[in-house]
Parts: C-alpha cells; structure tokens; sequence
C-alpha cells in the first residue's frame, strides 16, 4: 500500500540573477500515488489553484516603464509566495509589457508556471529570458533543471551546455554543479558527475543535496558502500537534522535492508517526532509488515500535523485499508473544514466514485464549478464521470473549456479521444490521441491505443514506427512489446515477431502473448497449437472474444467450420453472462446464416449488459435486413434519444430511411452523423450520393471529395465521386473515378453508371457493353429501367 523509494529527482527553487537557488536531489516515500519529500510538501497531480480575483488597473500610467515592472514584479512575487499562481502571472505578465525587453519578468512568469506544473509553458518563459539576457543565470539554470530530465540526450546535452555557461559566470555555484552532476549521470558518466558532487561538497559540506546525489553516482558505478558512505556523511555534518536520517532510512529501504530503514526513520522521529515524511516512510514500513493497528496509529499523527498536505494521509489509508464508508466521512469532514482544498476535493470525489457514489462526486463538482468556472482540475474530473455515464456531449463541453483555458492538456485531448471513440468517431478519434501524445510523449496510454487504430485502418508501418518511437524507458516494457508483436505480425516479420513473443512468455503465460502465439501458430498451419494457445487464453480471460476467433478459424482453416461454431456455442453456454462472448457468438452466427441464433446470441449479451449499444444495433441491422423496418426504427431511435452523439444509429437510420424511399429523411441522419464526426468516410460519401441523387450536385462533390480523400481506396467511395461528377455534367471525370470503382469492386449499380457515363462522355459503344454486363448481374435494380431508356431498350 505504501512504499518508501530511494529515488533521486531534481526540485527547482527560485532563483533571480541576484540570489541563485539550489537543484535539489531528493529521497521520496510513495503513498498512494503521493510523493512526499523532505521539506514535507506532498506532491499531487498538476492542479490550478482556484482564483477569485481580477486585478483592475487603474493608476501609473503616468509612470515610468521601470517603475510599474518593479510595482508588477513585487505583486506578482507575494502572490507566488503565497500559492496564488494565476493571480501572480497576471502581474508578471503586467511586468513584461511595462519592460518586454528585461529578462526578470519572463523569469518569474517560469517560476509561477513551474510552481503550477506546467512544465512546458515555465521552459518556454525561462528560454526566453534567457534569449532576452544570456547572463541571467537563474534562468539559464532553471531551463537547465527543466531539459535535464529529457529522454533526449541531445536536449540532455544542451542543458549541460547551459549549466557549464553558468558555471563559467558563477565558478563556485554549488546549485549549477548540482545540475551539472545531474545531466552528466543522465548522460552515463558517473565519474564525471561525482567528481563536481565532490567539488561542491568540498565548497559546502553541509549541502546535503549534493550528498544525495553523490550516493546516486556512486551507486550508478555499482558502489553500494560509497553511495551509502556519502550519506552518512550527510548525517554526520547535520546531526540535529532529521533530513538526512530519512534519506539514510530510504536508501536502506531500497536495498531491503529494512532493520536499519527503520532504525533510520525512527532515529529521524527522535531529533523531531512530528517529522511527516519519517512517519510516512515508518507507517509504510508498517503496512508492508502487515501491522495494521501500529500503522494506523502512525497515520492518525500525521494527519494531525498542522501541515494541511498530511491531512487526508489517515482517510487515505482507511480507503485503502477497506473501511471505504469511514474513509468517505473523513474526506467529507477535511472537505468542509477547508472547501479550497482542491486536494481533499480529488480524494473525496475519488473515494466516492470508488464507493459507487456518483451523483456525489457529480454533485461536489459541478458546485465546485459554480464557484469557479476556471476550475480544470473539477472540469478534468467532471468530464471523467461524464465519459462514464456516456454522456459525451457533456463531457466534450468540459474537456473543450479546459483546452480553452489551459491548450496544451494532453489529459484533455486523451479523454477527448475517449469521447470520440464512445461516439465511434475513429478518425477524430485518432487526431485526439495524436494531440495527446504530441504533446506528452510518455503518455503509454495514447501511443499503445493509437497504434491499436494503426493497426486496424491497415496502418501497420506507422504503428511500427509509432512504438519505435517510444521512450526509452517504455521500450522493454510488456505493453509495448506486446503491441509492437501484433505490427510485427501484421507486416509478416515472423521471425522476430516469434522472438519478442517467446521472450515475453518466458516471463509468464501473459495472455497476449499467448494470443499471438495462436495467431502466429494458425499462420504456419499449426492448427493445433493455435487452439492450445488461444485456450490458454480463455482459460485466463474467458471473455477475451478474440482467442475464440482464432479457435474458431482454426476449424475453418481446416474446411471444419461446423466444429468450430460448435466450439463457440459451448463456449458461449458456459459463459452465458457474458456480453462480448455472446455478441462475438451473434456476428459468428450471423456471418454464416444462422439469424435465428445469431439474434438470440445478440438478445443474451443485452440482458448480459443492458447499455451495449453494439448488440442493439446489431439487432436493428438484423430487423432492417428482415423487413422489420417499425422494430428497427425503434431500436435506433431509443438509441440516439439516450445517446444523441452515436454515430453508427444515424448512419443506421439513414440506410432504414433509404430502404423506405424517404431521402429526405436520410440525408438528415447522413448530416447529423458528419456534424458529430467529419471524417468519417461512410457518413461523407453516404450523404455526397444522397446529394448528387437529390440534384444538389454542388454541395455533394464537397463531401464526396473528402470522401475520397479519407477513404482512397474505397470502391463505394469512387463510385460516388464519379456519379457526382456525372450528375455535374464533368463526364470525363466520372469516367475515370467509375472505372477506378468497377476495378475494385465491380457491382451492378457501379456498371449501370459507368454505362451511363460512356454514353454521355461520346462512347456509346463501351456504355453498351457495359450496360450489358449491369443487366446480366441485375436486370432489376432501378437504374436498370433509367438506363434502358437512356439506351432506348424495351422492357425484357
């Protein structure tokens, strides 16, 4: 539950070009998703303090530019000081129009962005101070700080180039040799960093920063006993201090040596018994210990430290503990007692959420956003819920508001993406995780789900490429080399596909892996290994409806498709509860004619999951198929009344409006689906033909262009486009666009209007052949009749 890690992290703190600061290297005590440092600060998720303040101003205009920036500047620090972010950078910005070409503004603007969190904007404004001035050291430091934690070496590199400006500036600098120690170890040279720890230890012993990051080169060159010996040291230059005890105390945790961890931390409670992160890193060491009464009773006094980041510390170990109700009536009380606190707020909306409470969280939230209406964190939370109960259009209004306020959110993009994918948008979809991962590239998330849509849009090379691209730090990991396994398959590199898989299986029977070595084995026609893979995996998950697709084509591969159907209904017998067993037995059986089955199948994973949106409309499908046009309309309708942004029922109904002879009607629901999502080919294309049908050629060939552009290999999507352009009289055009379609895919539609095309573009005789083959594949179709008249042929 609790963890006390031996972790080195640099922490940034003021620095002006008069007062320079210090990069700290820090041990932390992980709880529960906290990092909690020496200083006692816990650190949370990126949040905005909330702002009640608008700052009016109505006097100095008379006064010079000098003057109101250090009038600005004085502002904006006090409110710094005291927490008000937003408030501050309104003043530092006031200070970079009073004087746009003095460094110190543009520098206070990175300190208030950094104190925030926002790492992207506070590089942004301490690059450019340092443009503005190349000698204002705190901000070529501070930029330092920031690009040394890259996983790029080049831009590592770079911020040893700065740090070593700096230091050319300020020789004896021990923040700037911090620093540089600290790109150095991230550029694989230990020795080097070791040597400027030492270098700053020798001009302040006492610095017990450098002590901790020298124990982390030495220990970076495999020298447990030097690394341990530095922080000794430490301790030994500040015996009155608890700080270095605890990085003492973790460093052992670290090497599970946990006698002397604990041994460590309470000698740190000795020198001072309300010492929050050395009652952290005991009442850790007490959970892992399975002492549960002794830990709790260490939580209870670190909550009670007047520090108000330890207050929900004994809430969050009872949530954790299972004592959820207790947990919520603690959270509820710290949220009263302080309604600022966005912390507590976070932990309360969570605990209620986890207690199944949501028209709680619901609730505190929007409240909150009454207050405030710039509040991102209560909007990023809301929109969660939102996305929860499918409500998309909700959650997009949130999530678009907090790109207004805050444009470079990569958690805003990534649950934008998920409002996409509820809405089956998959090309906006696609965009969203784009913009996320630009804008986070260590965001796994993203990057695994958008090579998944890689991958299934045929884009095995770019989802290759993508998972190359990872960090470094995620390459090795599961996630990504299962994922890259699947691209790997895909581009038929079997060989080192069959190598990455057996590395992760020699590690356990992880599923996926298990999975594609079914999907591999039935490649090479080792038909019975592919079932004993692909039934270890639902012996796993028994749920997991693709490994009984690959028993099912394991049959079938061997002209037994009946015992693999078969597979699947015992299958689905066993697991009658389950929604995606019964909906993959309801397409199996419809694929292969068995409707009667196949609905059943669909009806079971609806009471299986009442809300599976996916089962309606397949039944609806079923119904439109079936002439039940009335029991098809109302299956959608219920649908898009619940869910107005689903995209599949308005192209669903749109077809149902089609068969019906109303085109008005349809073209409504085409529209309606390219409202919510103008990409989606099929809903482009659907409307372009409807258009060009309905005489409205001029705004059909816009979509039936984007169509194409979407979609360039689409037959229905040439066919469109070419009958577009006939509609417009561009015969030449239509021509080719309707050969491209018949090449493709070559359906008796498709050749009535590449008759009619010839004909019109002066080629009779090519239109008459054409037509001919159009009338043998279907003499019915009404095209047929337009087209015999056209060609003055009777009726047969």
């Amino acid at each position: 539950m609790a963890l006390a890690v031996f972790r080195i992290r640099p922490r940034f703190h003021g620095k002006g070009s008069a007062q320079p600061g210090a990069p700290l290297v820090e041990t932390r005590v992980h709880f529960h998703g906290r990092s909690v440092w020496k200083d006692g600060t816990v650190r949370l998720k990126r949040r905005t303090l909330s702002v009640g303040v608008v700052i009016l101003v109505f006097s100095g205009c008379s006064q010079s530019p000098e003057v109101r920036e250090a009038r600005y500047l004085e502002k904006g620090r006090k409110e710094l000081q005291q927490k008000n972010y937003a408030v501050a950078v309104l003043h530092f910005k006031n200070a970079m129009q009073a004087q746009p070409r003095d460094a110190e503004p543009y520098y206070q603007l990175g300190l208030a962005y950094l104190a925030s969190n926002d790492f992207n904007t506070a590089a942004s404004y301490f690059r450019k101070a340092s443009e503005v001035n190349p000698r204002h050291t705190g901000a070529q430091l501070k930029l330092a700080e920031l690009m040394s934690t890259s996983r790029s070496k080049e831009v590592v590199q770079e911020a040893r180039r700065r740090t070593q400006d700096v230091l050319t500036l300020l020789p004896e600098d021990t923040d700037a040799l911090d620093v540089l120690a600290f790109t150095e170890l991230r550029l694989g040279k230990p020795d080097s960093a070791e040597a400027h720890l030492e270098q700053a230890l020798r001009k302040s012993p006492s610095h017990l920063k450098s002590s901790v990051a020298l124990a982390q080169a030495r220990l970076a060159r495999k020298d447990v006993a030097g690394a341990e010996e530095a922080l000794k040291q430490a301790a030994a230059q500040a015996p009155k201090s608890p700080e270095p005890a605890v990085y003492l105390g973790g460093f052992y945790l670290a090497l599970g040596r946990t006698a002397e961890a604990e041994k460590e931390f309470r000698h740190a409670l000795e020198i001072d018994p309300n010492h929050g992160p050395a009652l952290l890193a005991l009442g850790a060491m007490q959970v892992r210990a399975g002492q549960s009464e002794q830990a709790e009773q260490t939580y209870r006094l670190v909550a009670a430290l007047p520090e108000k980041q330890y207050k929900p510390m004994h809430a969050l170990f009872l949530f954790q503990s299972g004592k959820g109700d207790q947990a919520v009536a603690e959270f509820e009380k710290l949220a009263k007692d302080d309604p600022a606190d966005r912390n507590v707020r976070t932990d309360l909306v969570r605990a209620y959420l986890a207690m199944n409470r949501v028209g709680d969280a619901e609730k505190v939230l929007t409240a909150a956003l009454k207050k405030n209406g710039l509040d991102i964190d209560a909007m990023l939370q809301r929109s969660r819920i939102y996305l929860a109960s499918r409500k998309y259009t909700e959650a997009e209004t949130d999530l678009n508001q907090v790109l207004h306020f805050r444009s470079n959110s990569a958690e805003a993009h990534y649950l934008l993406s998920k409002v996409q994918q509820g809405r089956g948008a998959a090309a906006m979809r696609q965009e969203e995780l784009g913009q996320a991962l630009r804008l986070a590239p260590g965001l796994l998330a993203a990057r695994l789900e958008l090579a998944q849509i890689l991958m299934a849009s045929r884009g095995a090379p770019s989802a290759l490429q993508l998972l190359d691209e990872a960090p470094q730090d995620q390459k090795g990991t599961v996630p990504v080399v299962v994922q890259r396994n699947w691209a790997l398959l895909a581009l038929g590199q079997i060989a080192e596909a069959r190598k990455a898989i057996d590395q992760v299986l020699s590690a356990g029977k992880v599923p996926e892996a298990l999975l594609q070595d079914a999907a591999l084995k039935l490649a090479l026609k080792d038909y019975a290994g592919a079932r004993a893979s692909a039934e270890g995996v639902l012996a796993q998950n028994p749920e997991d409806p693709r490994a009984l697709d690959v028993l099912v084509r394991s049959y079938s591969a061997q002209n037994q498709t009946p015992a693999g159907l078969q597979k699947a209904r015992e299958h689905a017998a066993r697991h009658p509860a389950s929604a995606p067993v019964q909906q993959f037995l309801g397409q199996l059986l419809s694929a292969n004619g068995d409707r009667v089955g196949a609905r059943k199948a669909f009806e079971a994973a609806k009471a299986a999951k009442p809300d599976l949106v996916n089962a309606e409309l397949a039944l609806a499908e079923m119904d439109t198929t079936e002439g039940k046009r009335d029991d098809a309309r109302k299956r959608l309708s219920a649908v898009v009344s619940s869910n107005p942004g689903n995209i599949p029922a308005h192209i669903l109904l749109a077809q149902l409006e089609i068969t019906e002879g109303k085109t008005a009607a349809a073209i409504e629901q085409y529209r309606k689906a390219v409202a919510l999502d103008d990409k989606n080919a099929l809903a482009l294309n659907g409307l372009a033909y409807l258009l060009a049908e309905s005489n409205q050629p001029d705004e059909a060939i816009k979509y039936a262009q984007k169509a194409k552009e979407l979609a360039p290999d689409n037959a229905a999507v040439d066919d469109t486009l070419g009958w577009t352009y006939f509609q417009k009289g561009l015969y030449t055009m239509a021509v080719t666009h309707l050969e491209g379609a018949i090449a493709k895919e070559g359906t008796a539609i498709r050749k009535y209007h590449l008759a009619m095309a010839y004909l019109r573009a002066g080629d009779p005789k090519r239109g008459r052949q054409m037509l001919d083959a159009a009338l043998i594949m279907d003499p019915n179709l009404p095209e047929a009749q337009v087209a015999r008249r056209v060609f003055g042929i009777g009726p047969n």
